[in-house]
């Protein structure tokens, strides 16, 4: 495979009837000596409130490619980070690896890549892991699946303009129903 200098990938993965532990990953993933390497240390100084993080599978346990995780919301708490560096984090992690294992990412250019992950924690997971009942397997799950989902997208340029294209007037945005019906 050539080399992977700058690609964009997303996913949304939820379970039904437990919209707080979506998952929705955007990704980038490339070159270390790229764009994605340049904006992969940039991440390294931190910004109030959108706390970034490697991506670890347990202590001493960097994920391969390195990845560096933001928080697409203000974590305004212990719990938010808690959250945020436990479950999700667990899920990213585990996540990166089984697609290199998978072959979705290419195994011998795990040390030449990068990853830089927005990933969404939805506030109503702060208010149910207070309460003790937010349902943490399915929210690690969720995060699973979505960060192994953008990566194939983006490895593999999906979805490809043509589809764009087929279904310019048949998909409307799920948050706002008029989204292609403008006079």
């Amino acid at each position: 495979m050539s080399k992977i200098i700058f690609k964009a990938g997303e996913a949304t993965v939820y379970s039904e009837g437990k919209d707080v532990t979506a998952a929705m990953p955007e990704i980038l993933i490339g070159a270390v000596d790229g764009p994605v390497g340049q904006a992969f240390a940039n991440l390294m100084a931190q910004s109030k409130g959108h706390t970034a993080m490697f991506a670890v599978r347990d202590i001493n346990q960097l994920v391969r490619p390195a990845c560096m995780m933001v928080p697409k919301v203000t974590l305004k708490g212990s719990t938010d980070v808690g959250l945020f560096g436990g479950v999700v984090q667990a899920g990213v992690a585990d996540g990166i690896l089984d697609a290199v294992i998978e072959g979705i990412i290419p195994k011998d250019q795990v040390n030449d890549l990068c990853i830089v992950a927005l990933l969404w924690i939805d506030p109503g997971c702060i208010e149910l892991e207070k309460a003790g009942t937010l349902d943490k397997a399915d929210l690690y799950k969720n995060n699973y699946e979505a960060i192994k989902l953008a990566l194939k997208r983006a490895l593999n340029d999906e979805p490809t303009i043509d589809e764009l294209i087929a279904n310019r007037h048949k998909i409307k945005h799920c948050m706002w129903e008029d989204s292609w019906d403008q006079k």
